[in-house]
This record gives C-alpha cells, sequence and structure tokens, in this order.
C-alpha cells in the first residue's frame, strides 16, 4: 500500500499548471493530515464544522483549508475568518449570513457558488438557472464582506464518462455565461469539480481545483 506522502506526489505530478490539489481530509485524522503537510500539500478539505474546527486549531497554522460540505446556518459564525474559502454556498440566504457575519468580524470570506448539475436529486447546490437569475440580476453588487470566487460543482456518480463529460462542461461553461452577463465581476475564476473518480476528466473541462480524498488518504473512516 502506498503512503499518503507517495500518493500526495503521484498526484501533483499529473497536474497542469493552473491546477490546484484540494486534499480532502475529512473523517481522516491529524496525522494523515501531517504526513500530507510534510511531503508539501497545504490546502485541504473539510466538510463537518466542529472536526474542521478541531484539526484547525490542532495543525500548522499556514495550512489553508477549504470548507467543502454543507454548511447549516447556524454554523457559520464559527468559521468566519477561519477558512482559506467556503466552497459551498448552496443557497442565498447561506450566503447573505455569510456575508453578514464576515462584515460584523471585520473579515473578507471567499465563497464558491455551489451547482447541482448531477443526476443525483440528495445533492445540494443552485440550478444553472437559478444562478443566472442572481447574476443577471445584479445580486452580487448587494454583498460587502464576500468575494464570489467562482464555482463547485459535482458530476453524476456514473460510469458513464459521457455523462461526467456533460456534467462538468455544464459547471464550465455556466461559469462563461456568468462572466459574460457581469463584466464587473472581477476575480471570478475558480472552478472547483473533480474528484477521486473522475478528476481527470474535471482537468479536461477545466477545472481549476480538484478535490481528492481516497486516492489520498485511502477509505475514509465514517
Amino acid at each position: 500500500m502506498t503512503s499518503v506522502a507517495d500518493n500526495i506526489i503521484r498526484i501533483k505530478s499529473t497536474l497542469p499548471e493552473g491546477v490546484e490539489l484540494v486534499a480532502v481530509s475529512k473523517f481522516h485524522p491529524a496525522e494523515a493530515i501531517t504526513e500530507a503537510y510534510n511531503a508539501g500539500q497545504r490546502l485541504f478539505g473539510e466538510s463537518r464544522v466542529q472536526e474542521f474546527l478541531t484539526k484547525q486549531a490542532a495543525l500548522p497554522a499556514d495550512i489553508r483549508w477549504h470548507f467543502i460540505g454543507h454548511l447549516q446556518t447556524n454554523k457559520v459564525r464559527s468559521i468566519i475568518g477561519k477558512t482559506s474559502m467556503i466552497e459551498s454556498v448552496d443557497s442565498l440566504r447561506l450566503l447573505q449570513l455569510i456575508d453578514d457575519e464576515s462584515q460584523r468580524a471585520g473579515v473578507v470570506s471567499r465563497v464558491l457558488m455551489q451547482v447541482h448539475v448531477a443526476a443525483e436529486e440528495t445533492k445540494f447546490g443552485f440550478s444553472p438557472e437559478e444562478l443566472l437569475e442572481y447574476f443577471t440580476q445584479a445580486g452580487y453588487r448587494s454583498l460587502r464582506a464576500t468575494h464570489l470566487c467562482g464555482l463547485m460543482g459535482m458530476a453524476t456518480n456514473t460510469d458513464d464518462t459521457r455523462r461526467i463529460h456533460a456534467d462538468f462542461n455544464a459547471i464550465a461553461t455556466l461559469r462563461r455565461q456568468i462572466l459574460d452577463r457581469c463584466p464587473d465581476l472581477t476575480g471570478f475564476d475558480t472552478l472547483s469539480m473533480g474528484m477521486s473518480g473522475d478528476y481527470p476528466i474535471a482537468i479536461e473541462c477545466g477545472a481549476t481545483h480538484i478535490r481528492v480524498g481516497t486516492d489520498i488518504f485511502g477509505n475514509r473512516n465514517y
């Protein structure tokens, strides 16, 4: 069995310039994160607030943390100012709360809008139509302490590579449509898409960040 460090080095060696690896460390112990850290990895993804806060307090301060899971509104305040990015903004209510709490804390939060294009109904996120409406109406102009950095999404969980390509292309196309409609929107350049099973396809479709857990840390301990 290969080590965490070996896996980090192997995956990074395959990434084109401009594509960044988010090592999805949720459900894995701090020791595994330390092994990845010692191999040079600095960007990690967590999806549960309490688990994230415990690890963030115990691990090196130069780690950049992305929150990638469904964020409950009653947990927003506890993570504001502690993440490099919140990737999983899946409602306008959550976005407004992040903005309010960021302004209260005197910080600017960097976020991604989560778009739902996959076949599974259980996944969170805006529909492409909802996001196009939000940006066409320039709702982002009212944000005071939040920087919209781009989109996050997942492909359908399937072996059909054509469907996976179509899902990732839909996310990339949506980002271009948003930029076409919003010429004043700056820094909207992140596409976080692709996981252990499909990240090479995501990269083909324009991903700037891939979220890889199993291929680095092995199967999760739920």
